[in-house]
């Protein structure tokens, strides 16, 4: 790969984006990056990026920067898969018109390739493991937009010529995760609780099982679709499909290496939870080389790790919620967190 080439990461101050910045500055890379920091802290912001705080919506502004940029990483979104039931405008807006505007710019500046961070959200309810090849079938509104860009984008690039792939991370975690946002992210805001003296909160009983992928497994995925050709126009599962684990479990080993008196407090289900999402990660260990380098133990004390250096944070509701009715989770209706 040639060293002048300029990336362009849009998200770049999330978890997800400023971990790949970083990969990609290593390897002697230029990084333009923007992020409107509604999902991440401007300290996660590598100091090399060339980083503009902007709104991915604004299409005018996203041509202007990405100029000259010849790969796009979409990681930008409201990656908020429970509140898009009662904050269907905002999460919507933000992962789908979003989406758009930025593929626009790529297309716009002619970029060589756009790589776009999906969610295992367009899997909905499917048999697990979920496979690449299932029709996708989303329950909620933030997996519905996932899809239709992922649509979208499939459609632009065929008419501009424009290469292509669509990644599909599930359940990421590690440092540098938003853990003081009440919205997402279960296990940050677990270890958060934890940390401050309070109990977890757990949302129906506990039993929805999932598997956690930890955040340098899934970059070393991302960071080869790039430049890699067996992987155009391809959907490709990225995260652990080894340590299925249930919601309960996760709060009990959390607790176990926080040396913990764990006593959750159970609230109601959340509207249209997935009670098993798992993914079957052949098709990524066959593409791009995907292996578990670090499991689950040693990423919740990575992350546990980090959450101390950066000390116990209060929660934050920095998202308003558009649909407050009986079905809204207390959590967020009466701010409990």
């Amino acid at each position: 790969m040639s060293k002048s080439k300029k990336i362009f990461i849009s998200g770049v101050a999330g978890f997800l984006g400023s971990h790949l910045a970083d990969k990609f500055i290593e390897d002697g890379f230029s990084v333009i990056g923007c992020d409107n920091l509604i999902g991440g802290y401007i300290d996660n912001v590598p100091s090399q990026v060339d980083f503009f705080q902007y709104d991915c919506n604004h299409l005018n502004s996203m041509i202007k920067i990405s100029k000259d940029c010849e790969i796009f990483y979409h990681c930008a979104a409201t990656a908020y898969e429970g509140l898009s039931c009662f904050s269907p405008y905002l999460v919507s807006q933000n992962v789908f018109q979003n989406s758009v505007a930025v593929f626009t710019a790529a297309i716009v500046n002619n970029a060589k390739r756009i790589v776009f961070c999906s969610s295992m959200a367009r899997y909905g309810n499917n048999k697990t493991p979920f496979t690449e090849d299932q029709k996708t079938n989303p329950v909620d509104p933030y997996g519905i937009a996932k899809v239709a860009t992922e649509n979208i984008l499939q459609t632009l690039s065929d008419i501009h010529n424009i290469e292509y792939c669509i990644a599909v991370p599930h359940n990421i975690f590690g440092p540098r995760q938003k853990y003081n946002d009440p919205y997402r992210n279960v296990a940050s805001i677990m270890i958060n609780l934890m940390l401050q003296g309070r109990q977890p909160i757990i949302y129906g009983d506990g039993e929805q099982k999932r598997c956690f992928s930890y955040i340098d497994d899934c970059i070393f995925c991302l960071k080869e679709m790039a430049y890699s050709k067996n992987v155009l126009k391809q959907i490709i599962n990225i995260g652990p499909d080894e340590e299925l684990i249930t919601i309960n479990k996760l709060a009990e080993n959390i607790a176990n290496i926080l040396k913990f008196n764990i006593n959750p407090i159970y609230l109601d289900d959340r509207p249209q939870e997935v009670k098993l999402a798992t993914c079957s990660s052949k098709k990524a260990r066959e593409l791009l080389g995907y292996r578990t380098n670090t499991s689950l133990i040693d990423g919740l004390i990575k992350t546990i790790e980090y959450i101390k250096k950066n000390k116990p944070k209060k929660f934050q509701y920095h998202l308003d919620l558009e649909i407050i009715n009986n079905l809204t989770p207390k959590t967020w209706k009466n701010k409990i967190f």
